[in-house]
């Protein structure tokens, strides 16, 4: 052993010390820096709430669909050409001979606006001028400027290009089955009581029902 290693060794016993050699202190160093280091903590990120549907998917999704109109089996002891609303079904029958009917999905009233009873075609009108009624207006202003009527014939009418107006013993009933600027309504709720139906099919509708025609809404 060298000199100056045995009088350091000699010094620190001296001390009351342990003595070490040089190959335990590089172990002991070794031993220490091979120690793990405690783990450093992450910051917790919030997440951000999972985006909710949109309300217009939701109802594209629940909408009922319809690929058109189509006979049916549908028995009733009312004679042909009558047409029969269920409003809870969203569909207009006219009634067939046969048990059958042609099945129409409609658009309907809206809650609060839903009504039933029975009444008569009491006048027919090609591209009708559209008039809403004080309640309507005092509803939605913007459609005050409209209160002698909104030309027939317009894209912006909302009877579209016909209506069948609804008559009962007492006169008007202010409800018609008509177009709609609004196809997308269609299979839903969502009028002030009138009956919608697509442009194309009023059409067809209107041409085949005579004034006097009755009509059942269910």
């Amino acid at each position: 052993m060298k000199r100056r290693e045995l009088l350091s060794m000699l010094g620190l016993a001296m001390l009351g010390l342990p003595v070490l050699s040089q190959q335990a202190l590089a172990t002991a160093s070794e031993d220490i820096l091979a120690q793990p280091k405690p783990p450093v903590k992450k910051k917790q990120v919030a997440r951000k709430p999972a985006t909710k549907t949109k309300n217009k998917q939701a109802t594209a999704k629940n909408r009922i669909k319809y690929k058109g109109r189509e006979v049916v089996d549908f028995a009733s002891p009312e004679k042909p050409g009558t047409i029969i609303i269920s409003t809870r079904e969203r569909a207009l029958y006219q009634v067939m001979p046969d048990g059958s009917a042609m099945r129409y999905l409609v658009a309907v009233g809206k809650e609060g606006f839903s009504w039933s009873g029975t009444a008569r075609v009491g006048m027919k009108r090609e591209n009708p001028k559209w008039t809403p009624p004080p309640e309507m207006i005092a509803r939605t202003p913007k459609y005050a400027k409209w209160r002698n009527g909104m030309p027939g014939g317009i894209p912006e009418n909302p009877l579209g290009p016909r209506a069948m107006y609804l008559f009962n013993q007492k006169g008007d009933t202010g409800f018609r089955i008509h177009g709609t600027n609004a196809p997308s309504s269609i299979g839903t709720a969502a009028s002030s009581g009138c009956i919608r139906m697509l442009n194309p099919e009023v059409v067809e509708l209107f041409e085949v029902t005579p004034v006097g025609t009755k009509v059942i809404v269910q």
